[in-house]
Parts: C-alpha cells; sequence; structure tokens
C-alpha cells in the first residue's frame, strides 16, 4: 500500500458539499496510507491544512497540555473538548476527528458526547475502553472496563449519532494491559458490535499492526505518537503493514513546545532581538494562515454593499 499524498486544499477552504463524516470515510477509504497529524489549537489546524493535508487528529493528550499545561490523565471535560474541538472543527474546511476519551461515563454520558461533539462540527470520535478517569495510552497503570461494557457504549454512541456517516471509532487499550491477543479479541468483538473502525493503541511494532490489520475487520489506524517516546516505524512500514491512516496526534505539539522553548531560552540569554526573530515565522506568513487578507476584503465588501444600500 503506499502512501496517500495531500492534495493542497487552501487555508479556510470551503469545506466539501458532503458531511464532513462522509469526507473522512471516503478519505479512508481511497488507495494509500491517509496521513492525519494532530491540532493542538486552531491556528496549529489551519497551518495544518495549509500544508495541503487532507485531514486533522484533535487528541485529548493536546488539549490537556494547552489547555491545562497537565498531563493526559482524564482531567478534561466533555465541555473542555466541544470547546476546544469546536473552535478547531470550525477553523478549516477538512474533517477532524476527536479523542472522546472514554465517553465520560455509562451509556447516557456516552449518548451526550455523541450528540455534543457532533454538533460541535468534528467528522467523527473515538472512545476508549479504560476506566475513568483515563490515563494516556503510553503510561502505565491503565485499568480496562469490561468489554460487555464497552459494547454497551458502542450501541449507545450509533443510537446518539444524527448523521449515520459520523465516524465512531472504538479504540482498545488492551494491548498493553492483556497482550496481544485479548486485544484483537476485544477489537473484534468491537466491529462485531458495530463501530466503523477499531483502534488498537499500542500496535507500534510490524508485528502487533500487521496481526492487527490481518485479523480485524475493516481499515485500521496506525499511531506515531510523541507520547509513546522514540522507536516509531516508517510511514513505508506502516503503509506495508496495511494501515489505512496514520495519525500523528503530537507532533505539532511537541515541535511547538520546542520552539517556544528555544526562543524564551535566547531571550533569557540576551540574544539580539534581530537574532531571536529571525528564527520564528514571519508576520507576513502569520497574517496568511490566519486569513487576514480575506477577513479585510470581506468587511471591505459587506462595508461598501451597506454604504450603497
Amino acid at each position: 500500500m503506499g502512501i496517500a499524498h495531500a492534495n493542497g486544499t487552501a487555508v479556510g477552504g470551503t469545506a466539501h458539499t458532503m458531511s464532513a463524516g462522509a469526507r473522512l470515510r471516503e478519505l479512508i477509504a481511497a488507495p494509500g496510507m491517509l496521513l492525519m497529524p494532530g491540532a493542538y489549537d486552531a491556528l496549529s489546524a489551519r497551518i495544518i491544512e495549509a500544508h495541503g493535508f487532507e485531514a486533522i487528529v484533535a487528541g485529548g493528550f493536546a488539549a490537556s497540555g494547552t489547555l491545562l499545561g497537565e498531563p493526559d490523565v482524564g482531567q478534561m471535560t466533555l465541555n473542555d473538548y466541544v470547546d476546544q474541538y469546536g473552535r478547531i472543527a470550525q477553523a478549516v474546511g477538512v474533517p477532524v476527528w476527536a479523542d472522546a476519551d472514554t465517553g465520560f461515563g455509562a451509556v447516557n454520558n456516552v449518548r451526550r458526547t455523541i450528540k455534543a461533539l457532533e454538533r460541535a462540527g468534528v467528522a467523527g470520535l473515538f472512545i476508549e475502553d479504560q476506566v475513568t478517569p483515563k490515563r494516556c495510552g503510553y503510561l502505565p497503570g491503565k485499568k480496562l472496563i469490561p468489554p460487555e461494557e464497552m459494547i454497551a457504549k458502542i450501541h449507545a454512541a450509533l443510537d446518539a449519532r444524527t448523521d449515520p456517516s459520523f465516524f465512531f471509532v472504538a479504540r482498545t487499550d488492551a494491548l498493553r494491559v492483556e497482550g496481544i491477543a485479548p486485544a484483537i479479541d476485544r477489537a473484534q468483538r468491537y466491529m462485531a458490535a458495530g463501530a466503523d473502525m477499531v483502534f488498537v493503541q499500542g500496535a507500534d511494532t510490524v508485528e502487533t499492526l500487521t496481526r492487527v490489520c490481518r485479523e480485524v475487520p475493516g481499515p485500521q489506524f496506525a499511531n506515531v505518537s510523541q507520547a509513546r517516546g522514540g522507536g516509531h516505524l516508517s510511514l513505508a512500514e506502516l503503509a506495508a503493514a496495511g494501515a489505512a491512516a496514520c495519525t500523528f496526534p503530537s507532533l505539532a505539539l511537541f515541535a511547538a513546545a520546542a520552539a517556544v522553548e528555544r526562543t524564551m531560552a535566547a531571550l533569557k540569554a540576551g540574544r539580539p532581538l534581530e537574532e531571536i526573530g529571525a528564527d520564528v515565522m514571519t508576520l507576513d506568513r502569520y497574517n496568511a494562515i490566519v486569513g487576514l487578507a480575506e477577513h479585510n476584503a470581506r468587511e471591505e465588501r459587506f462595508e461598501t454593499a451597506s454604504q450603497r444600500g
């Protein structure tokens, strides 16, 4: 399987006439491996879109870091996510797939989560089979709910969505808790329950990812997360293993954090301001990313029209 290339969607481009969920499904089903960088806010989402990526992931790890300055250990609320993901989805014209932790409780909480995030404009979301509060998938100490409880959540999620194309993914964290065989068993059961896709968290080696892609029905996500540390597979290895899409949920977050840290260290060390400024984004590029020219043109158009009328 080859690696898909981006199509050059413009910043703030017009969304496709189909729903965001339908567009995400189309991209995942297309030949090649869909690359989905993670946005940690609306600005990073616009930068990702500006570079031609066709879909974006918005994760809880990045949201916890940027909104709270805290680790991803289940402190985010549903309202936090609705606000954060809604801003990201409204800033771009490409589908945004979101992390909804455990669905914030039992079946009625999951139902509310689906409805709230669908209204916020995301293309779809995933919930995981950890207990509440959850922990980042790469942290020790995770605990799982019984698969039957997760299946009940899946049924509630599918019943709650208004758009049948809203892309619902069930994530299992069983691999790092119970091993690959129990993780695959859960994944198969979740697909049989009606999930559009199952995401096996922690399938980060050629062997585990290949086995998941072979034994679990439907397309599969690969995950390249800075939260894991080093030892990532190459894009070619991920595609060869059979992944239909690959997410990079925290790459932009770590890149931005590193850039801010370098800049602040340089400022504290007394480097000349002109040297520090040479390392940052130019004003012209920033204005292009945030759409200043389009904003000004729109303002002028409506003001001119009102004066004529």
